[in-house]
């Protein structure tokens, strides 16, 4: 497995690279929004005795499934999980890096208005 620092660091670049995300840190920790909402969680930088690191997304198709089968995987907390948002360990043993891409580019475009979806199509 990779260093769980790499694996976020590739999902937060390939979040940034998504049509009008950007990054921003409430509660001290990551995420990447587009047009002011939130598509993924990436946590703090470091692991804490309070914190393991994880990543959370939206996803309503068979990709959640998939994703709540990663051994520690759960339906995200404060009610986000009834919305279909999963959080996955960084630490767990996870699917290639190119799977939780697609994870991420699939909660994008669940967030994402529609205009921003065109621009990732290359519609005009």
């Amino acid at each position: 497995m990779d260093d769980w620092h790499d694996v976020r660091e590739r999902l937060r670049v390939f979040a940034l690279g998504l049509p009008e995300s950007h990054e921003d840190h409430p509660w001290g920790e990551t995420v990447v929004k587009v047009n002011k909402k939130v598509f993924v969680f990436l946590g703090i930088d470091e692991q804490t005795e309070k914190w393991a690191p994880s990543f959370s997304m939206k996803l309503l198709s068979e990709a959640r499934g998939h994703a709540l089968t990663v051994e520690g995987a759960a339906p995200t907390s404060h009610g986000l999980g009834k919305a279909g948002w999963v959080t996955v360990p960084f630490l767990a043993e996870l699917p290639e890096t190119e799977v939780l891409i697609d994870w991420v580019e699939e909660s994008y475009r669940t967030i994402a208005p529609k205009r921003a979806i065109k621009l990732l199509d290359g519609e005009p």
